[in-house]
């Protein structure tokens, strides 16, 4: 009953951030040994039945307690009549634990030594998980326990800490989930006889999650997440209101990651089930139809982007929902029409939005770098720096209280300084933004972003040689955080690679040209314009090494792709054509007669000349 009573709080927390850490002002009860008044003299023997009737009363009165004062003084009675060892003791200190971090009562270090006490006493246990003997329910205690120090840890910013004990954790629980064989053989075990793991199991994932997202791991958290939504799906019933809750926070977290083709369906799944269990305008439909309109958008629908932020919107103004929320779906709404080019609609909707916001407020930020994207798709460059200004000028006041967010915002209007080319202030704030992300330990997968952001841009303004640096560190953060295979990591080895030509450096540039393509060719796939601009560029590396073998080869490549675009790329065609007829007048050039026979392949020749007449004849 004690393991089921500990894991009834398991399903409740979402996806969450580190919290503050207060510091204390007076030294933790929990991490004292207990006060203990002692007579001068020895007390008298305890007769063994006394003693064992005294933990039971002990430990009835901590299973009735509810509040956190009546908890706490439960546990003191209970600690001081159990042995140190005591199993029972040990589950004692889970569910204090959890009800402390569940309801903010404690910081985290209280928590923590609860969890590592816990630790301590199931490890010491003869027939602990850790053994071959270990019984099913010592495994979920134990997978509990490391679970509530892992969750501690990650409250503490401990996020190596946190992660090694939740992949213990997981260890420990996965064999235990019903479709594991290894649970049939542990359903004889009486103590845990009708025990749902999948509770724990859930929690552990959830918790990965939150953790390796800190840690910038983003791909690997999703693995958690989807991982995470498959066991609500086998627990909760169809229909229920935080299942649907559970596909959009996978949406969401999809559109994180820029994957919109993912987030789609999930998103789609969490609307169909709010409209039929709580009907067409309710608040969770609202959110879902205003995540549809941020994945939409994504997937450049601009049309049906708008569509769902209107639909979002005429929901949450029926229902009286005020405040920021509707005020940021206003915003999305004026990105929306600035991505259709209603500009001019645009700037009205923001107008409307500055005028019921405070002046120094982020909100009004936000607004100002909106109308400035506005005023810079109309050409308007002294209008858009203004703008540009005002929000900066609100965003520094606000860095102290929220960096992550002051962050993000600099990252946005450095991209509409790009476009009005003030190249030096976008770079200043992209710098300015990356000090910021470094000192936020959850904001790495951002990192590596705007690394390579500044290492393009310098490389776009001649700094090469300041640029390199930045691209190099922007490909390993990216890697840790995305995965090797995801795209941007592909265009970030383009631009090392790009880097590394102007430098002369051609074999290096030749490997990053090598692995943006083959990133690309799996990512967007081998036809994709952008994958072609890598295969161009690794040709061209070949050709300055003088490999015109395998510039030929490559360059062969760039032509049967653009030829496969149809007549859309007659331009680009008839360019890879006349670079492919450059290096062969360079390698024939280079050839005597004893070594006239290196591989040009004839057939390849034959078939360019035939698209080179066919586009003269165009």
């Amino acid at each position: 009953m004690a393991l089921r009573r500990a894991a009834s709080l398991l399903l409740r927390p979402r996806l969450r951030a580190p919290v503050p850490i207060p510091t204390p002002k007076t030294p933790n009860p929990l991490l004292l040994p207990p006060r203990r008044h002692f007579s001068q003299l020895p007390p008298p023997p305890v007769p063994a039945s006394a003693a064992a009737a005294a933990a039971a009363v002990a430990e009835e009165a901590f299973e009735a307690a509810k509040g956190t004062k009546d908890l706490l003084a439960a546990f003191s009675r209970l600690e001081a009549v159990m042995p140190p060892s005591d199993k029972r003791l040990a589950l004692a200190c889970i569910k204090l634990g959890q009800h402390l971090e569940a309801s903010g009562a404690a910081d985290p270090s209280r928590v923590l030594a609860l969890a590592l006490r816990s630790l301590g006493i199931l490890e010491a246990t003869p027939n602990s998980a850790t053994s071959t003997t270990a019984s099913h329910s010592d495994a979920v205690s134990l997978a509990m326990a490391l679970h509530l120090a892992g969750s501690a840890s990650f409250d503490l910013s401990r996020f190596h800490d946190a992660l090694s004990f939740l992949t213990r954790s997981l260890r420990l629980v996965s064999p235990l989930l019903p479709s594991s064989s290894s649970a049939a053989a542990a359903s004889g075990d009486d103590d845990a006889q009708g025990f749902d793991v999948r509770p724990v199991a859930h929690a552990v994932r959830l918790q990965l999650a939150n953790v390796k997202t800190a840690l910038g791991r983003r791909e690997e958290a999703l693995a958690d997440m989807r991982a995470c939504l498959d066991l609500k799906e086998s627990i909760l019933p169809p229909g229920s209101r935080e299942l649907g809750a559970a596909y959009r926070d996978l949406a969401e977290a999809y559109s994180t990651v820029l994957d919109f083709k993912e987030a789609l369906p999930l998103c789609e799944k969490a609307l169909e089930l709010h409209q039929s269990t709580l009907g067409k305008n309710s608040v969770e439909v609202a959110h879902d139809r205003r995540l549809l309109g941020v994945i939409y958008t994504g997937l450049e629908q601009h049309e049906q982007a708008l569509q769902q932020n209107e639909m979002s919107q005429k929901v949450m103004k029926s229902w009286g929902v005020a405040g920021d929320e509707l005020l940021h779906a206003e915003i999305d709404a004026a990105n929306i029409k600035i991505a259709l080019g209603k500009c001019d609609e645009a700037v009205t909707v923001l107008r409307n939005v500055s005028k019921q916001v405070e002046k120094d407020s982020e909100i009004r930020a936000l607004v100002f770098i909106s109308m400035a994207k506005a005023l810079a798709n109309q050409e308007k460059a002294g209008d858009t720096k203004r703008c540009l200004e005002i929000a900066c000028d609100i965003l520094e006041k606000k860095e102290l209280a929220a960096p992550d967010k002051v962050a993000e915002a600099y990252v946005e209007v450095s991209s509409l300084y790009e476009m009005v080319n003030e190249f030096d202030k976008a770079i200043s704030l992209l710098k300015r933004s990356l000090g910021m992300l470094e000192r936020i330990p959850q904001a790495q997968h951002m990192e590596g972003n705007v690394a390579a952001r500044i290492g393009w841009l310098l490389l776009l303004t001649g700094k090469v040689s300041e640029a390199v640096p930045y691209l190099e560190d922007a490909v390993e953060r990216m890697k840790d955080s995305f995965g090797p295979k995801h795209y941007g990591v592909g265009y970030v080895y383009n631009n090392l690679g790009a880097a590394y030509m102007e430098i002369g450096r051609p074999q290096s540039a030749a490997q990053m040209f090598a692995l943006a393509k083959e990133v690309m060719d799996v990512s967007l796939g081998p036809h994709h314009s952008d994958t072609i601009e890598a295969c161009q560029s690794l040709a061209n590396a070949y050709n300055a090494m003088g490999s015109y073998a395998l510039a030929m080869e490559f360059q062969k490549r760039v032509v049967d792709s653009w030829r496969n675009h149809g007549p859309s790329a007659r331009d680009e065609l008839k360019e890879a054509i006349r670079l492919y007829e450059q290096i062969k007048i360079k390698a024939l050039s280079c050839l005597s007669p004893e070594n006239s026979a290196i591989a040009l392949p004839e057939p390849l020749e034959k078939e360019v000349d035939s698209d080179s007449t066919r586009v003269a004849q165009q």
